[in-house]
């Protein structure tokens, strides 16, 4: 019996049905294995960690737990709480990159002269590395140096120009720049694919309906690409609370600039608190899914008649030339009515 059903799976394992369940069953539990033991299982040490007082090389049986006291230092220590709130530049400058690449990518849709070469331009800063940007600027913004000097040459006297990177008034907006310049062309390209994939019909029925440019974008373009508008959104606010490579490879956080993982860096490898930075990472989580939460429902209050909008479009002039048709033809069955009379 054993080696019947042996040659029955054997049989079954050969067969085409057999090795299409094996192939896709191979291929949907080998990334979900290496998803768990690289990303959920780590995670969940990490949030075993945060609620203990350790080090990295602390023996498991001389870890002090300490409950919610790392969660309580997070919101109470002036380091941690001061790098979130310096996040807050970030996410100005992220919603300042969202609709100059909106912008871009609405004029760059059409036909417009040197349009390619101009994409080029604008995306090229996103394929450099994030720490090559960081050394560039970093010399970019060095008093005496490259900025300085163009605006030596514009009138401006050094003298009356600020410290770039030094002044805590202006050097967090300097590094805002930097990650602007680096992700506005890959926000552009998503939007610029999102805006082609719109039905070139609907802007010849606008036109036909008297609709001008600032209307066609209002009631077709944004409405057709609020899928890719709520992903830029969420993108955005993440990363801008998860800004490292620039401000760390410019100023290492000095000077006021330490957002909130230079500082969470620092007090996992240079103090050896681990209890306290895997809290702060798991606060950080939690941050990124209630903004996450509110963006979408925000985006669902204000699309929320989009969709109707948008794809009853054409929907919407069959209706009207429907109920025009229909006019017609009750006029015309009424005027034969009278005739017959």
């Amino acid at each position: 019996m054993a080696n019947k059903k042996q040659s029955g799976f054997g049989k079954w394992a050969s067969s085409r049905k057999g090795q299409q369940v094996i192939i896709c069953a191979a291929f949907a539990i080998i990334p979900l294995l290496l998803l768990l033991v690289f990303t959920y299982i780590p995670f969940g040490e990490m949030v075993k960690f945060s609620f203990y007082k350790m080090k990295y090389t602390t023996p498991v049986e001389k870890r002090e737990f300490v409950g919610l006291a790392n969660y309580i230092d997070v919101f109470t220590r002036k380091d941690c709480f001061g790098a979130l709130k310096l996040s807050l530049y970030y996410i100005v400058g992220a919603l300042v990159q969202l609709v100059l690449a909106l912008f871009l990518a609405t004029l760059l849709s059409f036909k417009v002269k040197g349009g390619n070469l101009f994409k080029g331009f604008i995306f090229f800063p996103y394929l450099i590395s994030g720490i090559a940007v960081g050394f560039i600027f970093k010399f970019f913004f060095t008093r005496g140096f490259v900025f300085d000097s163009i605006l030596q040459l514009c009138g401006f006297s050094l003298d009356n120009l600020p410290y770039w990177l030094k002044d805590q008034s202006v050097n967090n907006w300097t590094l805002v720049s930097t990650s602007v310049w680096r992700y506005l062309g890959q926000m552009m390209v998503l939007f610029i694919g999102a805006i082609m994939s719109v039905d070139a019909e609907l802007y010849e029925a606008a036109e036909l309906d008297g609709a001008n440019k600032f209307q066609q974008f209002r009631y077709i373009i944004l409405p057709s690409i609020k899928t890719i508008v709520t992903l830029n959104v969420i993108l955005a606010i993440t990363g801008s609370l998860s800004a490292f490579e620039q401000p760390f490879v410019i100023t290492t956080g000095a000077n006021g600039t330490g957002t909130y993982f230079i500082i969470m860096n620092k007090i996992a490898h240079t103090s050896q608190k681990v209890g306290l930075a895997s809290a702060m990472a798991v606060v950080l989580l939690l941050i990124i899914l209630i903004c996450a939460a509110l963006q979408k429902l925000f985006f669902e209050y204000i699309f929320k008649d989009s969709s109707s909008d948008d794809e009853s479009y054409k929907a919407k002039k069959l209706r009207k030339k429907q109920e025009r048709d229909t006019k017609k033809y009750v006029k015309q069955m009424a005027a034969s009515a009278k005739g017959g009379k």
